[in-house]
């Protein structure tokens, strides 16, 4: 459909042919979403519109448009009312459905900051060795039914704290996947449809609430003392002496906290296996690596998680080829332009990290899996409103440094304990789009074998060395305030250049000591650039 005038000035985006009416796109997304937004992009350009029943969403394709959409202030493109799906999933007054100063309260989540993330690689590995302790000399496992239930403790001892860890047990992994079953696109048209999939969901946090129910009623009979992030809560009372929160809005908490620790890392630790397994190239020289990291026989400590440089660069082509959204929508407050064109008020806008993530202009050969994309010298993750495992801006994911760190310690055990193998045809490894959350289609099984201690594999090749510049030469420093979350990474690295403070809004924010660094300091200024998990602190010579 050719673009036509917009009311307020600007010209508006072309729409996308075809859909059904009153269904739109819908059943064409529920089938394949990448193939509806790749012809959506083929026909109409960096922007165009396709409709979810009576939603008309704008779909922004392309590193500046992409930048625009990430870059836009809350008051304008809104977060939360883009997913009113997920407010069963979640309930009453949380994420979504909470205020923007308890959304932004929620992002203050402490256990995320930099000293306290230096603990938390030791709790994960400890996991690990504890799920796979009693596994006999050689097996099958289902990645996915695996992972899901090792992240889901590996969250939960990190994000919640430990005494609540030990209440779960493997009987709380399924639940989560009935209740991630809810994110069905059926659900844009009415969250309430009476198909299996919502009722299953219904069921999950009807079931989830009965257990934390149980927990905090078996810790009051007990008499025990509790320090967890929970027991917290559940211990608030307002200014009449009533809790201030009830179990169903902490089981709500836990939903969101365990959507975003526990999805992204079951199902992209399940495709960074099965991806080494399909290029064994890479999985010698990633087991190498680690094996030459650990011969010393350290612990998993964080130091040592942040200088994986090959490991890493597998787990970035995996979230790169295997994002766990395929879309991110906002609700536009008032009207969105971009270039010559408007999105009036009340539309919604998006952005694919599935598309962006396979753009040839941004990732030479975009479908093939190429891990040594992201050494020194290359270094594509660095286009950081075209990768967007992790979403970009303002919004992204305020876990990714901790996502990263689990997946790196997961990875540090498995890979040194155990030899694996695929147990299936290569093609019968598949993503499962029928939901808005990515998953790996089951079964996704793999063999295992004890690797013999002490059995080392050669590593093949290593990190290209970066290009330093000259130690006398002049530095300036420059911080994206809408790249910046608060982690204090930086700070930890350098605090004599970086700290961190509260600004009016209410945000952590990196402040600079100094713009202008000493070159005694570049040494420490550079680490704190380059583990930054925002990138927002950039050098300019």
């Amino acid at each position: 459909m050719a673009p036509s005038p917009s009311a307020s000035g600007g010209t508006r985006p072309p729409v996308l042919s075809g859909g059904w009416p009153f269904l739109g796109h819908l059943l064409e997304l529920r089938r394949d979403p990448l193939a509806l937004m790749r012809r959506l992009r083929a026909e109409c350009g960096e922007i165009g519109e396709f409709r979810l029943a009576r939603h008309r969403i704008v779909l922004l394709t392309g590193q500046r448009a992409q930048e625009a959409f990430f870059r836009a202030p809350d008051e304008q493109l809104d977060q939360a009312a883009a997913y009113p799906f997920m407010k069963p999933i979640f309930g009453e007054g949380v994420v979504f459905d909470a205020s923007p100063e308890q959304r932004k309260q929620a992002m203050r989540n402490q256990s995320l900051r930099d000293k306290f993330m230096r603990g938390h690689a030791e709790k994960i590995a400890a996991e690990v060795e504890r799920m796979t302790a009693g596994w006999p000399e050689r097996g099958e496992i289902d990645l996915l039914g695996f992972f899901a239930e090792l992240t889901l403790y590996t969250s939960t001892a990190c994000l919640i704290g430990p005494q609540f860890r030990d209440e779960l047990g493997p009987e709380f992994a399924p639940i989560f996947m009935d209740l991630e079953r809810g994110t069905d696109a059926l659900a844009y048209v009415n969250p309430h449809l009476p198909i299996p999939a919502l009722r299953a969901r219904d069921r999950a946090r009807r079931e989830l609430v009965a257990r934390i129910e149980a927990i905090f009623e078996r810790r009051e009979r007990s008499g025990g003392s509790y320090t967890d992030l929970f027991q917290i809560l559940h211990g608030l009372r307002d200014e009449k002496g009533e809790r201030r929160y009830t179990d169903d809005q902490i089981t709500g908490m836990f939903i969101s906290m365990m959507f975003a620790g526990h999805h992204t890392t079951s199902v992209v630790s399940s495709w960074g296996v099965i991806d080494l397994l399909r290029n064994p190239d890479w999985l010698q020289k990633v087991t190498g690596e680690l094996d030459e990291i650990y011969a010393d026989g350290r612990d998993v400590s964080y130091q040592a998680l942040r200088e994986i440089p090959l490991l890493e660069c597998a787990l970035k082509e995996t979230l790169r080829l295997h994002p766990p959204l395929v879309i991110l929508m906002r609700k536009v407050m008032s009207d969105f332009h971009y270039e010559h064109w408007t999105v009036p008020a009340g539309h919604l806008v998006a952005a694919s990290p599935a598309i962006s993530n396979r753009m040839p202009e941004h990732f030479p050969e975009p479908e093939q899996y190429r891990p040594e994309r992201y050494l020194p010298g290359r270094e594509e993750d660095r286009q950081g409103f075209a990768w967007l495992p992790f979403g970009a801006g303002r919004h992204r994911c305020v876990g990714a440094a901790f996502a990263m760190m689990q997946l790196k310690a997961i990875f540090s055990i498995l890979l040194r304990r155990f030899e694996l193998e695929l147990a299936q045809p290569r093609e019968s490894y598949a993503n499962d789009l029928s939901k808005m959350v990515v998953a790996v289609k089951p079964p996704c099984r793999v063999r295992y074998r004890r690797r013999a201690p002490g059995r080392a594999s050669a590593a093949v090749g290593g990190p290209v060395a970066s290009e330093a510049a000259a130690p006398g030469a002049a530095l300036r420093i420059r911080v994206d305030p809408d790249l910046c979350q608060g982690h204090a990474v930086c700070m930890g690295e350098a605090p004599e250049i970086f700290e961190v403070e509260r600004n009016e809004e209410g945000e952590d924010k990196v402040v600079l000591r100094m713009s202008q660094p000493p070159p005694e300091l570049r040494a420490k200024l550079e680490a704190a650039v380059r583990h930054c998990p925002t990138r927002a602190p950039s050098i300019e010579e």
